[in-house]
């Protein structure tokens, strides 16, 4: 088959992903949605003991949502044979994405300094737990953890559940999306400079930088933030609310948004009381005025809350499952759900890509590949002989 190209917008560009289960296939997906030639490399089957974190349903959702738009190559790189032909495709690429715990690539010689001297062009980036050195650089990293350790679920939930985690792995997919702003910022520099770098990031710091304004305030301020269940932390009326028939959001911050709401609501004498005159005392008072809007909202359902309030400019919005947020009209209208097909003509629906691009959209092509499905023709590609790839197959590098 050709190089798959999903989009004009990286066409030509050639990366070579070594990287498994989330934070890593994340940062390629957008690569290879984008029109990148994305070569996925995999052990064959039984020689990693772990295969089953990275390559266990292939035909499921998740391997599909993530390794659309690849092509595929086996390859054991615990052989020398296996690491020669990566380093042969190294010569030519673009782009290598790993997310080994740090001292994996040393120990096989395909460090940064190692890839350099291959191909003073590559960018190497590389995906870890906790940073490529460091007391906790060999520790192994899991979302979880780093959601712990990275102060998020320190502020989810609420004082009475206790550290909660967030029902997405939040510290795998920002990782993934920081790696590939890098990976974009260094092919930008190296048109200037002609050479390429090392790349890196980790799920711990990514988790604190989503956490944001949370740290900031701490840094800045002193203030520890605390769990505040559905209420903004430092905003108010902004929470869950509930209508007649539902549960629903609302985001009235700032004193614009507060005045329109008290006219919604016919509640214009709210705008003089002394315990809501301010953002500050709307939150300091948050449990009365909460209270007093339930017993509101209470009277109309869900559908004719979020109507009337977004047309007076307050945003508010229904509270889905996935089931509801696929048949919302405006989620089908931005095409977020994309067709395709798995490699044995399985449909299947995967999740587009959320940036869009005028001219060089990026787009879905292919399902994820089988285990190894384009071996031949990559190493066809490298300039491997068809006797030497059967020998190959026969010591099982590939």
């Amino acid at each position: 088959m050709p190089q798959i190209c999903a989009s004009p917008a990286l066409a030509g560009l050639r990366v070579i992903d070594l990287t498994r289960v989330r934070a890593g296939p994340t940062c390629v997906r957008m690569l290879a949605d984008f029109g990148a030639d994305v070569i996925r490399i995999e052990p064959p089957p039984g020689v990693d003991p772990n295969e089953a974190m990275f390559a266990g349903n292939r035909l499921g959702g998740d391997f599909q949502n993530l390794n659309r738009n690849k092509r595929a190559l086996s390859l054991n790189l615990k052989k020398p044979e296996g690491l020669a032909v990566l380093k042969r495709l190294v010569a030519d690429a673009d782009v290598v994405v790993e997310n080994w715990r740090p001292d994996v690539k040393s120990r096989l010689g395909i460090d940064y300094e190692s890839l350099k001297a291959i191909n003073p062009r590559i960018i190497l980036a590389s995906i870890s737990g906790f940073g490529q050195d460091g007391p906790y650089a060999g520790r192994p990293g899991f979302d979880q953890i780093v959601q712990g350790m990275g102060g998020l679920m320190s502020v989810t939930g609420d004082a009475a559940t206790g550290p909660l985690r967030a029902g997405i792995a939040v510290a795998d997919s920002s990782t993934g999306l920081y790696t590939a702003i890098g990976i974009l910022i260094a092919l930008r520099e190296r048109d200037r400079s002609g050479v390429g770098q090392w790349v890196h990031a980790s799920l711990l710091h990514s988790q604190i930088a989503m956490m944001d304004f949370q740290v900031a305030r701490y840094l800045n301020e002193g203030e520890v933030p605390r769990p505040a269940g559905n209420d903004h932390p430092t905003s108010a009326p902004m929470g869950l609310f509930h209508g007649s028939d539902g549960a629903f959001n609302l985001g009235a911050s700032g004193q614009g948004m507060w005045t329109r709401l008290c006219g919604v609501l016919g509640r214009q004498e709210w705008l003089a009381d002394p315990q809501y005159i301010d953002e500050r005392r709307r939150v300091q008072h948050r449990a009365r005025l909460n209270a007093e809007l339930e017993q509101v909202f209470a009277t109309r359902t869900v559908a004719e809350w979020v109507e009337a309030l977004n047309g007076a400019g307050v945003p508010c919005g229904p509270v889905y499952d996935v089931p509801q947020l696929i048949e919302d009209e405006q989620i089908r209208h931005l095409k977020v759900v994309a067709p395709t097909q798995t490699t044995d003509g399985t449909p299947i629906r995967v999740i587009s890509q959320p940036v869009a691009l005028s001219r060089t959209p990026a787009s879905v092509v292919t399902a994820a590949p089988g285990w190894g499905e384009q071996t031949d023709e990559i190493l066809g590609e490298a300039g491997y002989t068809a006797d030497e790839i059967a020998r190959f197959r026969e010591q099982r590098i590939v």
